[in-house]
Protein backbone atom coordinates (compact mmCIF):
# COMPACT_ATOMS: atom_id res chain seq x y z
CA UNK A 1 0.00 0.00 0.00
CA UNK A 2 1.23 3.57 -1.17
CA UNK A 3 2.85 5.71 2.05
CA UNK A 4 0.05 7.48 3.91
CA UNK A 5 -0.49 11.13 3.93
CA UNK A 6 -1.07 14.49 5.98
CA UNK A 7 -2.17 17.69 4.93
CA UNK A 8 -1.23 20.35 7.07
CA UNK A 9 -3.04 23.79 6.42
CA UNK A 10 -1.81 26.44 8.67
CA UNK A 11 -5.34 29.11 9.37
CA UNK A 12 -5.17 32.52 10.36
CA UNK A 13 -8.89 34.22 9.35
CA UNK A 14 -8.87 32.20 5.88
CA UNK A 15 -12.72 31.74 5.49
CA UNK A 16 -13.14 33.50 2.42
CA UNK A 17 -10.19 30.60 1.07
CA UNK A 18 -10.33 27.94 3.62
CA UNK A 19 -13.64 25.83 1.96
CA UNK A 20 -11.97 25.69 -1.64
CA UNK A 21 -8.60 24.82 -0.37
CA UNK A 22 -10.23 21.67 1.58
CA UNK A 23 -12.35 20.58 -0.99
CA UNK A 24 -9.40 20.24 -3.73
CA UNK A 25 -7.54 18.34 -0.66
CA UNK A 26 -11.03 16.43 -0.43
CA UNK A 27 -10.87 15.86 -4.52
CA UNK A 28 -7.28 14.29 -4.13
CA UNK A 29 -8.07 11.63 -1.12
CA UNK A 30 -11.28 10.22 -3.28
CA UNK A 31 -9.24 10.60 -6.51
CA UNK A 32 -5.71 10.10 -7.06
CA UNK A 33 -4.72 8.94 -3.38
CA UNK A 34 -7.78 6.92 -2.90
CA UNK A 35 -5.68 3.85 -2.40
CA UNK A 36 -3.90 5.76 0.75
CA UNK A 37 -4.85 6.92 4.17
CA UNK A 38 -5.43 10.80 3.90
CA UNK A 39 -5.65 13.17 6.99
CA UNK A 40 -5.98 16.50 6.90
CA UNK A 41 -4.94 19.18 9.69
CA UNK A 42 -5.75 22.83 10.01
CA UNK A 43 -3.79 24.52 12.05
CA UNK A 44 -5.57 27.40 13.61
CA UNK A 45 -3.77 29.97 15.32
CA UNK A 46 -6.25 32.44 16.51
CA UNK A 47 -8.88 33.12 13.55
CA UNK A 48 -11.91 35.11 14.95
CA UNK A 49 -13.80 35.09 11.27
CA UNK A 50 -15.13 31.37 11.76
CA UNK A 51 -12.90 29.35 10.17
CA UNK A 52 -12.87 26.67 12.82
CA UNK A 53 -15.89 25.37 11.92
CA UNK A 54 -15.49 25.84 8.19
CA UNK A 55 -13.02 23.43 8.77
CA UNK A 56 -14.57 20.93 10.98
CA UNK A 57 -17.40 21.14 8.13
CA UNK A 58 -15.05 20.10 5.24
CA UNK A 59 -14.21 16.94 7.58
CA UNK A 60 -10.85 18.29 8.97
CA UNK A 61 -8.82 17.54 11.94
CA UNK A 62 -8.85 21.41 14.03
CA UNK A 63 -5.81 21.75 15.72
CA UNK A 64 -5.74 25.12 18.02
CA UNK A 65 -2.28 26.55 18.11
CA UNK A 66 -1.63 29.08 21.10
CA UNK A 67 1.65 30.09 20.05
CA UNK A 68 1.78 33.27 17.23
CA UNK A 69 3.51 33.21 14.26
CA UNK A 70 3.80 30.87 11.09
CA UNK A 71 6.95 28.47 11.64
CA UNK A 72 5.03 28.07 15.27
CA UNK A 73 1.68 26.73 13.52
CA UNK A 74 3.42 24.86 11.26
CA UNK A 75 5.50 22.84 14.00
CA UNK A 76 2.19 22.40 15.54
CA UNK A 77 1.04 20.57 13.00
CA UNK A 78 3.78 18.18 12.12
CA UNK A 79 4.35 17.03 15.79
CA UNK A 80 0.24 16.14 15.52
CA UNK A 81 0.34 14.73 11.63
CA UNK A 82 0.28 11.03 11.87
CA UNK A 83 1.21 10.06 8.78
CA UNK A 84 4.84 9.99 7.14
CA UNK A 85 4.28 11.74 4.39
CA UNK A 86 3.66 15.79 5.41
CA UNK A 87 2.59 18.06 2.47
CA UNK A 88 1.85 21.87 3.89
CA UNK A 89 1.08 25.10 2.10
CA UNK A 90 -1.14 28.28 3.02
CA UNK A 91 -4.60 27.90 3.07
CA UNK A 92 -5.32 31.61 0.93
CA UNK A 93 -5.44 29.40 -2.48
CA UNK A 94 -2.54 31.29 -4.03
CA UNK A 95 -0.85 27.59 -3.76
CA UNK A 96 -3.02 24.80 -6.10
CA UNK A 97 -3.40 21.51 -3.67
CA UNK A 98 -4.05 19.77 -6.79
CA UNK A 99 -0.80 19.98 -7.70
CA UNK A 100 0.45 17.57 -4.52
CA UNK A 101 0.83 14.82 -6.26
CA UNK A 102 3.37 15.87 -8.09
CA UNK A 103 5.42 16.62 -5.05
CA UNK A 104 4.28 13.46 -3.38
CA UNK A 105 5.61 11.98 -6.49
CA UNK A 106 8.67 13.38 -6.31
CA UNK A 107 9.72 12.54 -2.78
CA UNK A 108 9.20 8.50 -3.71
CA UNK A 109 12.24 8.98 -6.02
CA UNK A 110 14.41 8.90 -2.60
CA UNK A 111 14.35 12.62 -1.45
CA UNK A 112 13.64 14.12 1.78
CA UNK A 113 12.16 16.96 0.77
CA UNK A 114 10.46 18.64 -2.06
CA UNK A 115 9.84 22.04 -2.88
CA UNK A 116 6.98 23.46 -5.28
CA UNK A 117 8.99 26.52 -6.85
CA UNK A 118 7.41 28.87 -8.34
CA UNK A 119 10.24 30.52 -9.68
CA UNK A 120 10.27 27.51 -12.33
CA UNK A 121 6.22 27.29 -12.54
CA UNK A 122 3.90 29.46 -13.42
CA UNK A 123 3.08 32.74 -11.57
CA UNK A 124 0.06 33.95 -13.00
CA UNK A 125 -0.55 37.91 -13.23
CA UNK A 126 -0.72 39.40 -10.09
CA UNK A 127 0.16 36.78 -8.03
CA UNK A 128 3.63 38.00 -7.05
CA UNK A 129 4.96 41.43 -6.13
CA UNK A 130 7.87 42.16 -9.03
CA UNK A 131 10.31 43.13 -5.98
CA UNK A 132 9.83 39.60 -4.45
CA UNK A 133 9.80 38.19 -8.26
CA UNK A 134 12.67 39.64 -9.24
CA UNK A 135 14.61 41.01 -7.03
CA UNK A 136 13.86 39.90 -3.29
CA UNK A 137 13.01 35.78 -3.77
CA UNK A 138 16.53 35.42 -6.16
CA UNK A 139 18.58 37.32 -3.95
CA UNK A 140 17.87 35.16 -0.91
CA UNK A 141 17.79 32.30 -3.04
CA UNK A 142 21.19 32.88 -4.10
CA UNK A 143 22.93 33.82 -1.04
CA UNK A 144 21.17 30.47 0.79
CA UNK A 145 22.54 28.20 -2.01
CA UNK A 146 26.20 30.08 -1.91
CA UNK A 147 26.10 29.10 1.73
CA UNK A 148 24.73 26.09 2.68
CA UNK A 149 23.53 24.06 -0.98
CA UNK A 150 25.34 20.95 -0.87
CA UNK A 151 25.47 18.91 -4.56
CA UNK A 152 22.51 18.49 -5.90
CA UNK A 153 21.08 20.49 -3.43
CA UNK A 154 20.58 23.96 -5.05
CA UNK A 155 17.03 25.23 -5.40
CA UNK A 156 15.20 28.03 -7.60
CA UNK A 157 12.57 29.34 -5.03
CA UNK A 158 14.00 29.30 -1.17
CA UNK A 159 10.05 31.65 0.07
CA UNK A 160 8.15 28.83 -1.40
CA UNK A 161 5.38 27.93 1.03
CA UNK A 162 4.49 24.64 -0.89
CA UNK A 163 6.37 21.53 0.28
CA UNK A 164 6.46 18.04 0.87
CA UNK A 165 9.11 15.89 3.11
CA UNK A 166 9.21 12.82 5.12
CA UNK A 167 7.88 12.94 8.48
CA UNK A 168 10.79 11.23 10.47
CA UNK A 169 13.38 12.96 8.71
CA UNK A 170 11.96 16.39 10.30
CA UNK A 171 13.18 16.20 13.95
CA UNK A 172 16.95 15.52 12.60
CA UNK A 173 16.91 19.34 10.83
CA UNK A 174 15.87 20.78 14.48
CA UNK A 175 14.46 23.78 12.82
CA UNK A 176 12.41 25.68 15.58
CA UNK A 177 11.62 29.57 14.27
CA UNK A 178 8.21 30.92 15.40
CA UNK A 179 8.18 33.38 12.10
CA UNK A 180 7.91 33.73 8.43
CA UNK A 181 11.71 33.26 8.25
CA UNK A 182 10.47 29.18 9.63
CA UNK A 183 10.88 28.43 5.59
CA UNK A 184 14.23 29.51 5.61
CA UNK A 185 15.43 27.92 8.48
CA UNK A 186 13.71 24.81 7.40
CA UNK A 187 15.84 24.56 4.39
CA UNK A 188 18.81 25.40 5.71
CA UNK A 189 18.90 23.07 8.43
CA UNK A 190 17.87 19.80 5.80
CA UNK A 191 20.97 21.29 3.45
CA UNK A 192 23.51 21.12 6.46
CA UNK A 193 21.78 17.81 7.39
CA UNK A 194 22.82 16.28 3.86
CA UNK A 195 18.71 15.91 2.92
CA UNK A 196 17.98 14.57 -0.63
CA UNK A 197 16.04 18.23 -1.88
CA UNK A 198 14.20 18.27 -4.95
CA UNK A 199 11.91 20.94 -6.68
CA UNK A 200 8.61 20.73 -8.71
CA UNK A 201 6.99 23.42 -11.12
CA UNK A 202 3.89 24.73 -9.89
CA UNK A 203 1.11 27.40 -10.19
CA UNK A 204 0.81 30.23 -8.05
CA UNK A 205 -2.43 32.34 -8.25
CA UNK A 206 -3.31 35.66 -7.26
CA UNK A 207 -4.89 36.34 -3.26
CA UNK A 208 -8.33 37.46 -3.82
CA UNK A 209 -9.09 38.18 -0.17
CA UNK A 210 -10.27 41.12 1.12
CA UNK A 211 -7.63 41.49 3.65
CA UNK A 212 -4.35 42.43 4.16
CA UNK A 213 -1.74 39.49 3.66
CA UNK A 214 -0.26 38.35 6.77
CA UNK A 215 3.65 38.72 5.19
CA UNK A 216 5.21 42.11 5.88
CA UNK A 217 7.92 42.41 3.20
CA UNK A 218 10.27 44.59 4.43
CA UNK A 219 10.74 42.73 8.13
CA UNK A 220 9.86 39.40 6.53
CA UNK A 221 12.26 39.70 4.00
CA UNK A 222 15.11 40.75 6.31
CA UNK A 223 14.47 37.85 9.36
CA UNK A 224 14.28 35.62 5.82
CA UNK A 225 18.22 36.94 5.18
CA UNK A 226 19.23 37.17 8.91
CA UNK A 227 18.46 33.27 9.41
CA UNK A 228 20.11 32.37 6.55
CA UNK A 229 23.13 34.58 7.31
CA UNK A 230 22.95 33.00 11.39
CA UNK A 231 23.63 29.46 9.81
CA UNK A 232 26.56 30.43 8.28
CA UNK A 233 29.70 31.59 10.69
CA UNK A 234 32.03 30.14 7.94
CA UNK A 235 30.88 32.85 5.85
CA UNK A 236 31.68 36.01 8.50
CA UNK A 237 34.94 34.33 9.49
CA UNK A 238 36.03 34.55 5.90
CA UNK A 239 34.57 37.67 5.09
CA UNK A 240 35.70 39.68 8.34
CA UNK A 241 39.74 38.07 7.46
CA UNK A 242 39.81 39.12 4.01
CA UNK A 243 39.17 42.39 5.13
CA UNK A 244 41.43 43.04 7.78
CA UNK A 245 44.20 41.50 5.73
CA UNK A 246 43.78 43.37 2.85
CA UNK A 247 43.82 46.52 5.53
CA UNK A 248 46.61 45.69 6.96
CA UNK A 249 48.35 44.90 3.70
CA UNK A 250 47.24 49.13 3.53
CA UNK A 251 48.76 50.34 6.65
CA UNK A 252 51.42 48.18 6.48
CA UNK A 253 52.46 49.38 2.81
CA UNK A 254 51.72 53.13 3.86
CA UNK A 255 54.14 52.36 7.02
CA UNK A 256 57.00 51.45 4.57
CA UNK A 257 57.03 52.89 1.60
CA UNK A 258 53.79 55.44 1.48
CA UNK A 259 52.28 57.54 -0.12
CA UNK A 260 53.09 56.36 -3.35
CA UNK A 261 52.38 58.22 -6.40
CA UNK A 262 49.86 56.73 -9.03
CA UNK A 263 47.94 57.82 -11.78
CA UNK A 264 45.63 59.95 -10.97
CA UNK A 265 46.34 59.59 -7.06
CA UNK A 266 48.66 59.68 -4.57
CA UNK A 267 47.79 56.44 -2.65
CA UNK A 268 49.20 54.97 0.84
CA UNK A 269 49.71 57.88 2.62
CA UNK A 270 48.05 59.52 5.91
CA UNK A 271 44.51 59.51 4.86
CA UNK A 272 44.50 56.16 3.00
CA UNK A 273 46.08 54.74 6.65
CA UNK A 274 43.13 56.11 8.23
CA UNK A 275 40.48 54.57 6.51
CA UNK A 276 42.61 51.51 6.22
CA UNK A 277 42.57 51.68 10.36
CA UNK A 278 38.66 51.60 10.07
CA UNK A 279 38.82 48.78 7.63
CA UNK A 280 40.71 46.67 9.82
CA UNK A 281 37.71 47.41 12.95
CA UNK A 282 35.02 46.87 10.28
CA UNK A 283 36.44 43.34 9.77
CA UNK A 284 37.21 42.61 13.06
CA UNK A 285 33.40 43.51 13.80
CA UNK A 286 32.46 40.72 11.29
CA UNK A 287 34.67 38.07 12.35
CA UNK A 288 33.14 38.59 15.73
CA UNK A 289 29.33 38.08 14.34
CA UNK A 290 30.74 34.94 13.01
CA UNK A 291 32.62 34.03 16.25
CA UNK A 292 29.15 34.77 18.56
CA UNK A 293 27.14 32.44 15.96
CA UNK A 294 29.73 29.86 16.25
CA UNK A 295 29.80 30.14 20.36
CA UNK A 296 25.73 28.55 19.90
CA UNK A 297 27.20 25.69 18.92
CA UNK A 298 30.24 24.48 19.31
CA UNK A 299 30.00 20.96 17.00
CA UNK A 300 29.28 23.33 14.04
CA UNK A 301 31.92 26.11 14.71
CA UNK A 302 33.81 25.10 11.87
CA UNK A 303 37.21 27.28 11.56
CA UNK A 304 36.18 29.31 14.89
CA UNK A 305 36.65 25.76 16.71
CA UNK A 306 39.87 26.22 17.48
CA UNK A 307 38.97 29.57 19.70
CA UNK A 308 36.73 27.95 21.25
CA UNK A 309 38.05 25.08 22.44
CA UNK A 310 41.24 26.31 23.87
CA UNK A 311 41.71 26.74 27.29
CA UNK A 312 39.98 29.87 29.00
CA UNK A 313 42.73 30.72 31.08
CA UNK A 314 45.62 30.62 29.10
CA UNK A 315 43.71 32.64 26.02
CA UNK A 316 42.71 35.40 28.04
CA UNK A 317 44.98 36.01 30.67
CA UNK A 318 47.75 35.28 28.22
CA UNK A 319 46.21 37.68 25.49
CA UNK A 320 45.67 40.31 27.99
CA UNK A 321 49.34 39.81 29.34
CA UNK A 322 50.10 40.29 25.51
CA UNK A 323 48.26 43.35 24.49
CA UNK A 324 49.23 44.95 27.57
CA UNK A 325 53.06 44.08 27.27
CA UNK A 326 52.94 45.05 23.06
CA UNK A 327 51.15 48.47 23.86
CA UNK A 328 53.86 49.29 26.67
CA UNK A 329 56.59 48.66 24.43
CA UNK A 330 55.30 50.75 21.60
CA UNK A 331 54.03 53.93 22.83
CA UNK A 332 56.29 54.47 25.42
CA UNK A 333 58.86 55.37 22.39
CA UNK A 334 56.24 57.22 21.00
CA UNK A 335 55.46 59.02 24.24
CA UNK A 336 59.08 59.91 24.58
CA UNK A 337 59.42 61.48 21.05
CA UNK A 338 55.98 63.53 21.62
CA UNK A 339 57.19 64.64 25.09
CA UNK A 340 60.45 66.43 23.56
CA UNK A 341 58.05 68.56 21.49
CA UNK A 342 56.32 69.77 24.44
CA UNK A 343 53.20 67.68 23.32
CA UNK A 344 52.97 69.75 20.39
CA UNK A 345 53.32 68.32 17.02
CA UNK A 346 53.56 64.40 16.93
CA UNK A 347 56.07 63.62 14.09
CA UNK A 348 55.11 59.84 13.90
CA UNK A 349 51.39 60.04 12.59
CA UNK A 350 52.41 56.80 10.65
CA UNK A 351 53.60 54.69 13.56
CA UNK A 352 51.07 55.84 16.04
CA UNK A 353 48.25 55.00 13.65
CA UNK A 354 49.67 51.39 13.19
CA UNK A 355 49.70 51.09 16.92
CA UNK A 356 46.13 52.15 16.96
CA UNK A 357 45.70 49.66 14.76
CA UNK A 358 47.20 46.94 16.66
CA UNK A 359 45.86 47.45 19.75
CA UNK A 360 41.95 48.43 18.51
CA UNK A 361 42.42 45.58 16.57
CA UNK A 362 43.72 42.84 19.37
CA UNK A 363 41.19 44.44 22.01
CA UNK A 364 37.81 43.52 19.22
CA UNK A 365 39.48 40.01 19.04
CA UNK A 366 39.82 39.42 22.69
CA UNK A 367 36.72 40.55 23.91
CA UNK A 368 34.76 38.96 20.58
CA UNK A 369 36.58 35.72 22.24
CA UNK A 370 35.77 36.47 25.72
CA UNK A 371 31.95 37.37 24.33
CA UNK A 372 32.19 33.73 22.73
CA UNK A 373 32.93 32.41 25.59
CA UNK A 374 30.84 33.23 27.93
CA UNK A 375 27.80 32.20 25.01
CA UNK A 376 28.86 28.97 24.15
CA UNK A 377 27.36 25.63 25.04
CA UNK A 378 28.94 23.93 27.88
Amino acid sequence: MPESVSFVVPCLNEAESLAAVLDTIAGLRDGVFADREVEVVVVDNGSDDGSQQIAEAHGARLEPCPVKGYGAVLQHGFERAANEIIVFADADGTYDFAEAPELVAKLGEGNDLVLGSRMRGDIRPGAMPLMHRWVGTPMLTFVLNLLHAGRGQQVSDCNSGFRCFRRRAFPAWGARATGMEFASEMLVRAMKSGARIAEVPITLRPDTRHRSPHLKRWRDGMRHLLQILSGSPTFFFRLGLATVVLNWIVLLVGLGWGPIALPYVNAFGLHTMMFALLGTCLGFNVFGIGLLLAARSVDEAGPYAPLLNVDEGRLLWGGIGFLALSALVSLVPILLRWSGEGFRFLALEKQTLVLVAFSANGVFFLFNVIAAHLLKDR
